[in-house]
């Protein structure tokens, strides 16, 4: 590219004279800009190389990062585990109220002197 670029310069110079010393301008400029645009279209050519190696080596990078990759899935487990540690803390705990809750409610029922009887209560659903 550089190259390219440098002829392009050198060719933008005014002085065009033959081995006599004679200026020789309409075809010295024609050749001139025809070399100009062929070497234009290098540098384009060659930017293009470029620019499709540089994506090519991102996407060799970010696809062939295996360490980071693993180190990303290592940090998301990592948080993953804790939240369902605490999750299970919770239902457990939750857990243990019902339980709490549920052993003290059947103590009442059981204790109770206003309980219904079974008998009395299929009686009464049959005479209605």
């Amino acid at each position: 590219m550089v190259d390219n670029f440098v002829e392009i310069v050198k060719l933008a110079r005014p002085t065009h004279e033959d081995d006599t010393g004679n200026v020789i301008r309409p075809l010295a400029t024609t050749q001139d800009q025809c070399e100009m645009h062929v070497r234009a279209a290098n540098i384009v050519r060659a930017a293009e190389s470029l620019t499709k190696l540089i994506s090519d080596i991102k996407q060799y990078l970010i696809l062939n990062d295996f360490p980071s990759v693993n180190e990303a899935i290592s940090q998301k487990t990592k948080m993953c585990r804790a939240v369902q540690e605490n999750i299970d803390s919770k239902l457990t705990a939750l857990r243990d109220d019902m339980a709490a809750e549920l052993y003290d409610l059947e103590e009442e029922y059981y204790s109770s002197t206003f309980k219904l009887d079974s008998g009395l209560f299929k009686d009464k659903m049959l005479t209605s």
